[in-house]
């Protein structure tokens, strides 16, 4: 136990069978349960794990392929079935450092915030080892994140180093919970509509000679979709299922005017381009006007939605090596006796 806290780390593992182990030998004492989910690995994966003589360890397969968040759902439902207080993901191929663990587990221990996430993007010298195309697509995914999850505080949304408390996790449904690579972008949406305070903990990255399975054609087909979808899905549970508001009216009307200028816009160029026709002001007021106005309704609803951005501790924790190291040789007394005591 991590101060008196039940802690489960869950490892979805697909074709990891050159790490796991070192994985799972690297997990501490004070985790209680390690839940593994072999995601219908083709390679030695599920033989490495079974030869482990961890006790804590309980493993599960796949039938099928499911995907990340596939993977977690499972793991998820297991820990709660084990009354955990807290589920940390930890990924089979090494690049999650244990040692950063009770950086994700101690604001959660204190209840300042409900999940916690790692954030690569502080340390400057050490994102030299992230490879240049992940940079640009975290900060691309990082601010659409930010308007899809409303989570303005938060960086780095596809980091996969996280933990969560099993009371929050039990406040939304798990189909909400993406099975693809879409799975850490889909748990920000869905603890925006609980109102959980997220937090970002500032972890250095760790890349060895792991490929990601990730294409970005993949990312580039299906992410802005599911970015979109994701986004509707939490306007409606958000600002209207749970409190009707006017930031669901300003998003569907300014969405919807600005849609039909571009569109009178677009028919007007097309006439005039190839029909020769040439537009009147009139015509092209007509297109212009919704436009402004549409733009203006929705950026005066993406002001609310910020200000509405749920409550709680909003910083990004940032814990020494002196203060990791004290956390963790209190870790089994009372919490008046650990750190800043």
């Amino acid at each position: 136990m991590f101060y008196d806290h039940r802690i489960a780390v869950l490892v979805p593992a697909y074709q990891v069978e050159r790490w796991i182990q070192d994985v799972l030998e690297g997990i501490p004492d004070y985790v209680d349960h390690i839940i593994v989910i072999d995601d219908k690995s083709t390679d030695a994966t599920f033989e490495k794990i079974s030869a482990s003589s961890d006790p804590r360890i309980r493993l599960f397969r796949h039938a099928t392929n499911q995907g990340v968040g596939g993977a977690m759902r499972t793991g998820f439902q297991e820990a709660m079935k084990l009354s955990v207080d807290i589920c940390v993901k930890m990924d089979g191929d090494g690049q999650m450092d244990p040692y950063y663990l009770p950086a994700l587990l101690y604001p959660l221990i204190l209840n300042e915030c409900d999940y916690t996430k790692g954030n690569r993007f502080s340390f400057v010298a050490d994102n030299s080892s992230m490879p240049r195309v992940r940079r640009f697509g975290n900060g691309l995914l990082s601010f659409l994140s930010k308007v899809c999850s409303g989570y303005w505080h938060i960086f780095d949304p596809q980091n996969g180093y996280l933990a969560i408390r099993t009371d929050c996790l039990r406040r939304f449904p798990a189909k909400w919970i993406d099975t693809t690579y879409f799975f850490e972008n889909s748990m920000l949406i869905s603890l925006n509509v609980v109102d959980a305070r997220v937090s970002d903990v500032l972890i250095p990255s760790r890349y060895g000679d792991q490929e990601s399975s990730m294409s970005i054609s993949w990312v580039l087909r299906w992410f802005p979709f599911k970015l979109v979808r994701g986004f509707s899905r939490r306007i409606y549970w958000r600002y209207i299922y749970r409190d009707l508001s006017p930031v669901a009216i300003m998003f569907s009307l300014g969405s919807f005017l600005f849609v039909a200028g571009v569109g009178w816009g677009g028919l007007a160029w097309y006439r005039s381009f190839v029909e020769a026709a040439e537009a009147s002001v009139g015509t092209l007021a007509l297109g212009l006007i919704p436009i402004l106005l549409g733009f203006q309704l929705l950026l005066s609803a993406l002001l609310q939605d910020v200000q509405l951005s749920p409550g709680g501790i909003r910083k990004v924790y940032d814990f020494s090596t002196r203060e990791l190291k004290s956390i963790v040789s209190h870790s089994a007394e009372p919490m008046q006796d650990s750190l800043g005591s």
